[in-house]
């Protein structure tokens, strides 16, 4: 392979991660406006997080707290959250093969491992 093809091959990687720099700016973009809710407690507790998963919003159910059960808002809050995170988690890997293509080898079983959930398609 001649100097000027090596020169070549370099400059298509370059131009193909700037492209991709560039998807991947528009995918945070666009996971920044997405939304996923968890709730514990039979709604008790619901917790609002964004795609990149950045908690956006805590409710709690004002007559839950005239109970005075601290360590079971503690821990509602808590599910809740992991609750909003896993779905948060979706949303981003749902994101990420609509960017990638969902043709590309071995996204589904990656997308997978990200969520927990069992590979698309089976």
């Amino acid at each position: 392979m001649g100097l000027f093809n090596k020169i070549g091959d370099m400059a298509s990687m370059v131009r193909q991660a700037q492209q991709l720099g560039g998807k991947l700016e528009g995918l945070s973009e666009t996971l920044k406006t997405r939304r996923a809710a968890g709730s514990a407690g039979g709604g008790l507790v619901e917790v609002e997080v964004n795609g990149l998963q950045e908690v956006l919003a805590c409710r709690i159910e004002p007559g839950f707290f005239a109970q005075g059960d601290r360590e079971l808002i503690e821990d509602l809050i808590r599910v809740a959250t992991n609750d909003a995170l896993t779905k948060a988690k979706q949303l981003h890997a749902e994101a990420m093969q609509s960017m990638m293509g969902a043709d590309m080898p071995g996204m589904s079983e990656a997308i997978a491992r990200l969520t927990g959930e069992k590979p698309l398609g089976d």
